[in-house]
């Protein structure tokens, strides 16, 4: 899906969308107290938001057939490329929750909590604090007058920023050799229902049906199920089903469903939301006593960049649903594909080792090629060929 972070929705996804062809007959509301729309009119809602303050519990939940991985001994995997790869499957394979607090683009705050502790982000007008309760380290950032988010969702702190503890932090927070974490990979529950919608919206083309399901309560809401389903059985992806809050237009929840599953595959939504201003005390920060204190500035930004630039891109195999991205040997660190991890979690195919979850596939060739795409393993064997 397209990575680009926009304020809720670009409104020019709109006129596209309904271009397209994508947009189909109205539903009626229902039983929820919610005026009758079509898919165009829920998609205009969608854009047309403007909430600038708000906070709420966010909960992740996935069944992507994955086991669970553990995060510490044999199976943990050791190295840079094996830790963060176990980071990601233990995402993946678990429920999170996050509280998210947001007041305008200058006061944002995302507490990531754990099983015995909470990992903390905060922007505080220039400042901005990255602490987990775990740990005595704490990264201060001082933002430059020209930093400014773009959306009440987007925590944005400055590229190279080093990170105490292992805090995972939310988009667009690099770490210190430039390598952007996917907000999915790093926070847990970190990504809002909105974030993940928009992904999805800004991806809406000829190869998408929109439709509106029965209307449903989301938070003690009412909202509009704003249904995505691929016009093509090459995808692993069934459908996704976008919850829009029926008074702000905010998405307040995604579903991800894979062909052939009951429940969904990957879902995140509010279990709790208000629109109310929050506290100026949420966002004040102190560095608890006996903390160490690490500034930290995007200084050398331009050679790390530079340096990045080097690095081939992906590339892209068709468009849509059945997209196939692939890039080349070497791309991926050689003490992740040796690493126990990589042994758990892959199974030896023709042509290298898969990873296979319900709704993505990856396929690692014994020359080194790395092809990925949310297909069945065999449309990558074919695409390897």
């Amino acid at each position: 899906m397209k990575r680009r972070w926009v304020r809720w929705l670009p409104a020019a996804v709109v006129p596209v969308a309904i271009a397209a062809g994508v947009i189909v007959a109205p539903l009626a509301a229902g039983a929820a107290d919610l005026p009758s729309k079509t898919p165009d009119d829920v998609l205009r809602l969608v854009a047309a938001s403007d909430v600038k303050a708000f906070s709420g519990t966010v909960e992740q939940s996935s069944d992507l057939g994955l086991p669970s991985i553990p995060s510490t001994g044999p199976g943990a995997g050791s190295g840079s490329g094996s830790g963060d790869a176990a980071s990601v499957i233990e995402l993946l394979t678990g429920d999170h929750t996050a509280k998210v607090y947001v007041d305008g683009p200058s006061k944002q705050r995302l507490q990531v909590l754990d099983q015995l502790a909470e990992r903390d982000v905060i922007r505080n007008g220039s400042d901005v604090w990255l602490y987990t309760s775990t740990g005595t380290k704490v990264t201060h950032v001082t933002l430059p007058d020209r930093s400014a988010v773009t959306s009440p969702d987007n925590v944005k702190t400055p590229d190279n920023v080093k990170t105490p503890d292992n805090v995972k932090t939310p988009d667009n927070v690099k770490t210190p050799d430039n390598k952007q974490q996917d907000p999915d990979a790093t926070t847990g529950a970190a990504t809002t229902p909105s974030q993940l919608a928009q992904r999805f919206l800004t991806a809406v083309d000829p190869s998408t049906s929109v439709t509106l399901g029965d209307p449903v309560k989301v938070a003690g809401r009412d909202a509009y199920d704003l249904v995505l389903t691929p016009k093509t059985d090459a995808t692993l992806v069934g459908s996704v089903s976008i919850a829009v809050d029926g008074t702000t237009g905010i998405p307040l929840r995604v579903q991800v469903d894979a062909r052939g599953q009951s429940t969904p595959a990957f879902e995140v939504g509010f279990s709790e939301f208000s629109t109310a201003t929050p506290s100026a005390s949420v966002f004040a920060f102190t560095p608890p006593k006996g903390a160490t204190v690490t500034e930290q500035s995007p200084s050398g930004l331009g050679e790390k960049k530079a340096q990045a630039g080097t690095h081939q891109k992906p590339t892209v195999t068709g468009s849509g649903w059945d997209a196939i991205v692939s890039v080349p040997a070497g791309s991926v660190p050689a003490d992740l594909t040796s690493s126990s991890l990589f042994g758990q979690l892959t199974t030896a195919v023709d042509g290298g080792r898969a990873f296979s979850t319900s709704l993505v596939s990856v396929l690692v060739t014994d020359d080194g090629r790395v092809f990925a795409g949310a297909v069945p393993v065999s449309a990558l064997q074919a695409a390897a060929r």
